[in-house]
């Protein structure tokens, strides 16, 4: 069975997380799942149940707090979309990786000459009450400008996003970024890192609106995490537990992978350089010629 995305209001996230809480008292463990696997659109059902305890009712409030920030912040950045992609079951009870929350949401966010899609609940606080602060203090962006026609919809409408490569992908990394338990520390140590996701022809987006000179010859896709450094601020110091980094999402070609495969971390820094250089910087251009 296959975890089903919808549209959420930005009261609704909170509302259904409300009534998941009451029913869940922990999420199932995390297991691995298809790297490129996607969710199938469909409707909600959101059964009426108990009200929450203090606790959960607490963790709400922070939620709601949180994502009021991240709007805030976003709004200064383009114009954001009121409704989010969601899911009907939240993915991590039906054996995908753990967010901190069972919340598992991305934003639209629409500029001028491209469109940004950005995760929501990656910095939400752990349910679980294990965690301190806001989640993994980071939340994933990816922003382009090369999004088809059919797979984004006019300004209010956010659901034909679930179908673009960019969705796929980000909820890809996302979902690994999770799985790792966050890599903020990864981050502060490397400065950029680099991941490639397999299977690109078995996807449902991205076999299809990917270029080939960006699917390498195994059939994997490259992105860098963290840099180039966005042309906006993307530090959140105000966040309600602990600060929250925006982390950029940069997709890569095929022959830009193969340099960081041979050449490691003086290759992704090479490769951070070129693309300031060339005018790209963290935005993801599908038409662009490799840099390499």
């Amino acid at each position: 069975m296959r975890a089903q995305t919808t549209l959420l209001s930005k009261d609704r996230p909170l509302n259904f997380l409300q009534k998941l809480l009451s029913i869940f008292n922990k999420p199932a463990p995390a297991k691995s799942v298809p790297p490129l696997a996607t969710p199938e659109p469909g409707p909600v059902d959101t059964p009426a149940h108990d009200q929450p305890s203090s606790a959960e009712q607490e963790l709400i409030a922070l939620m709601d707090a949180g994502a009021a920030c991240l709007e805030r912040h976003w709004q200064t950045i383009g114009t954001c979309e009121q409704d989010v992609l969601g899911f009907a079951i939240s993915p991590s009870f039906m054996g995908g990786p753990h967010w901190p929350s069972t919340r598992q949401a991305y934003r639209i966010v629409r500029r001028p000459n491209s469109i940004i899609l950005a995760t929501e609940g990656l910095s939400d606080p752990f349910d679980d009450g294990e965690g301190q602060g806001n989640g993994f203090e980071m939340e994933l962006f990816i922003e382009t400008p090369d999004i088809p026609a059919h797979a984004q919809g006019p300004q209010g409408d956010v659901y034909p996003f679930a179908d673009s490569w960019a969705f796929e992908l980000l909820r890809c990394v996302a979902n690994t970024v999770a799985d790792a338990g966050g890599y903020v520390s990864r981050l502060e140590r490397y400065g950029v890192l680099s991941l490639e996701l397999p299977g690109v022809s078995q996807s449902r987006a991205m076999c299809e609106q990917l270029p080939e000179h960006f699917v390498s010859n195994d059939d994997c896709v490259g992105v860098l995490i963290g840099g180039p450094t966005a042309s906006f601020p993307t530090y959140l110091p105000d966040m309600p537990l602990s600060p929250v980094t925006l982390v950029p999402v940069v997709v890569i070609t095929a022959s830009e992978l193969e340099y960081l495969r041979n050449g490691g971390g003086p290759a992704r820094e090479d490769l951070v350089a070129r693309l300031n250089a060339s005018g790209l910087g963290h935005v993801s251009h599908l038409q662009r010629a490799s840099v390499i």
